[in-house]
């Protein structure tokens, strides 16, 4: 089973995803041509000057921010090392979580401080609310951009269902994941360095079932694991042990940038794209490609997430995670 999942890999890169992911100016992108091109293909595009007319695109910098939304409260990601939503080990259980970032509701003026003197606070933040929280929280910025991306609009048919906005220290760092959703992802100020996997890498990309959890700062730069519980009528730290138990979920367990090869000597066969998206353009990331993110520091982006389409590459995808599943299940066996 492995050569066959060799030999996919390697005519996917061949035949259809290539080696690095092709470059259009947006003046050349028509919705029909984009479809075509790359939308029903499932293929990434890095859009050059897709984003630039925007106004945000002169505008969003820390003063004129700080001066739109300073008084307002929002929600923003606080880690201890830039990994939200990541696994991390807890040197007090001798266990892996899957670890989701504290979250805390501040004024945007003191985010912006934050953001702009990292070293004079503990914490690593990141505006990162996957919600559509430019249009549900932050509807004072909404003026600066286009509500929507007219050629992937009418290539989709239909409106995207969230518009998220990010921004944060260049030490926030996205593990590697994939959506379910067709993503316009838009960089106004600063870059975004994607490392890319075709969803026909999944036989080389490793999951394991993690128990989930959440930091917590207990104090000025000093955190903690706290995992997830399943009795919410007591705080968590009111749990009697018997009733502290926890939630898993399946999640990558390799760090791309720093690949544990001995442990996961198969990530060798992956065929990993990377692209910088810098300031004014934008990626089609198209639905069930596995990503990680960096950014500079202040990266300000706009994504677009349109819903998918559950058709035959939905079940293609489905088919092939199947078969590599059952293979995990026979090598435990054997």
């Amino acid at each position: 089973m492995e050569e066959l999942f060799k030999c996919l890999t390697v005519e996917a890169q061949e035949f259809h995803y290539g080696t690095s992911v092709p470059e259009v100016s947006v003046n050349d992108i028509s919705p029909l041509g984009f479809y075509r091109s790359y939308v029903s293909s499932n293929q990434p595009v890095l859009i050059r000057n897709a984003c630039r007319h925007w106004p945000a695109f002169h505008k969003w910098n820390k003063e004129y921010l700080s001066s739109k939304l300073g008084g307002k409260e929002t929600f923003v990601a606080v880690t201890p090392n830039g990994y939200a939503d990541a696994v991390a080990f807890d040197l007090v259980t001798k266990k892996e979580y899957f670890v989701m970032p504290e979250e805390k509701k501040i004024k945007f003026s003191e985010f912006m401080e934050v953001l702009h003197n990292p070293t004079q606070y503990h914490g690593i933040y990141y505006l990162q609310r996957q919600n559509s929280n430019l249009t549900d929280e932050l509807p004072e910025l909404l003026e600066d951009i286009e509500k929507d991306i007219p050629w992937a609009t009418e290539a989709f048919g239909t409106l995207p269902d969230a518009v998220n906005f990010w921004i944060g220290d260049k030490r926030a760092v996205t593990s590697m994941h994939k959506d379910p959703y067709e993503n316009v992802y838009c960089v106004v100020n600063g870059y975004k360095d994607f490392i890319l996997h075709p969803p026909t890498d999944r036989p080389w990309i490793p999951y394991k079932n993690y128990p989930t959890a959440t930091y917590r700062e207990e104090s000025p730069g000093m955190f903690s694991i706290k995992p997830s519980a399943h009795d919410h009528e007591l705080p968590k730290h009111e749990l009697p042990d018997d009733k502290y138990e926890t939630h898993e979920i399946p999640w990558i367990s390799i760090d791309p940038l720093a690949p544990d090869y001995d442990k996961y000597p198969s990530y060798k066969n992956a065929s990993p794209l990377h692209v910088r998206v810098q300031a004014g353009d934008a990626l089609f990331l198209p639905s069930l490609w596995y990503h990680h993110v960096r950014q500079s520091h202040a990266c300000i982006a706009v994504n677009f997430w349109y819903d998918m389409q559950y058709d035959v590459k939905y079940i293609y995808h489905k088919f092939l995670d199947t078969l590599v599943e059952r293979q995990n299940y026979f090598k435990k066996e054997v």
